[in-house]
């Protein structure tokens, strides 16, 4: 079997061990993994939000952290400080638990936003500065934040800043009859339950192969007109950036690299679209996704405008 697709239905199969039906999310965060991006899922409590993200991180061999956001928190807390040594008389750093390969901020919104900016330099730059130092963080690097929605009590709204760092956001619906059904059978479903089985190198080899994709000259075209239909949409007070418009053609490659293809489809950017878009335009009115899921059905691609 080719290596994506082998590679991404060992991270499904491990992870369903402990989550069942979201074989979607897993390949979403395996994309973004492979795109050295991040992700923010969604969803009122008791969803399976946690378990999704420690079952993906722990079918894969590679460090893992989770900070527990809540209101008392410091950014310190999440990056690390200076502590002074008495016994030679220096200041020596302590590195924060961002310090690994996959991150579990759990429920992020918990924190106020002061706390929740201690990520920002980390998820873009790839390094946390302490004091006057700066420190890699290790590769790969990818954050899985997880929160409630924004109506919930005690929450704090992400800011602008922070949320276009995420390349994707995954909203957390409920699952179907028949899958709520297994839940109530299998009820020692956990984390616990699940292998690694994908290695650093083998999460190389999928960025090596995502390297060497191909985003075609008409697929580039419409992604520059969703990107220009959100900034001209009247329901929407700030449309997709630039970042945005590059976030999802990396991602497209990596899509395309899990299922072994060596070029982006205008599919692949529609599908990706409603992932990667929502969180980074703000709507005067109605819902975001809703807002993009209307302006994919009404772009027209550029090879049906040449028929």
């Amino acid at each position: 079997m080719p290596l994506g697709k082998r590679l991404t239905e060992l991270a499904v199969e491990e992870v369903s061990k402990a989550v069942l039906g979201r074989e979607v999310e897993v390949k979403l965060l395996l994309a973004t993994l492979v795109s050295g991006g991040h992700a923010l899922i969604e969803g009122p409590p008791g969803l399976a939000k946690t378990t999704l993200a420690k079952a993906f991180a722990k079918a894969l061999s590679l460090k893992f952290s989770r900070i527990q956001f809540t209101p008392d928190m410091f950014p310190s807390d999440v990056t690390g400080t200076l502590i002074y040594n008495p016994k030679t008389n220096e200041m020596e750093t302590r590195l924060g638990p961002v310090f690994a390969n996959i991150v579990l901020a759990d429920e992020i919104n918990r924190a106020p936003p002061r706390t929740q900016s201690a990520l920002l330099e980390a998820m873009q730059e790839g390094q946390v500065t302490i004091g006057a130092e700066t420190h890699a963080l290790p590769k790969p690097f990818m954050v899985i934040a997880t929160q409630d929605p924004i109506d919930t009590e005690g929450t704090y709204p992400l800011p602008e800043a922070e949320l276009d760092r995420f390349t994707i956001k995954i909203e957390m619906t409920y699952p179907s009859r028949e899958v709520e059904a297994q839940l109530i059978d299998d009820h020692a479903m956990t984390a616990d339950a699940v292998d690694q089985v994908l290695s650093k190198d083998d999460i190389e080899a999928l960025q090596s192969r995502a390297a060497e994709v191909r985003v075609a000259s008409d697929v580039k075209e419409y992604m520059l007109r969703l990107s220009e239909a959100t900034r001209r949409n009247p329901a929407i007070r700030l449309g997709a950036s630039p970042r945005a418009t590059q976030t999802l053609a990396k991602l497209s490659r990596a899509w395309a690299a899990i299922h072994d293809r060596d070029v982006v489809t205008i599919d692949d950017v529609k599908f990706l679209a409603t992932f990667v878009l929502p969180h980074r335009v703000f709507a005067i009115r109605g819902n975001p996704r809703d807002i993009i899921k209307k302006i994919i059905d009404e772009t027209e691609t550029p090879f049906l405008g040449r028929m």
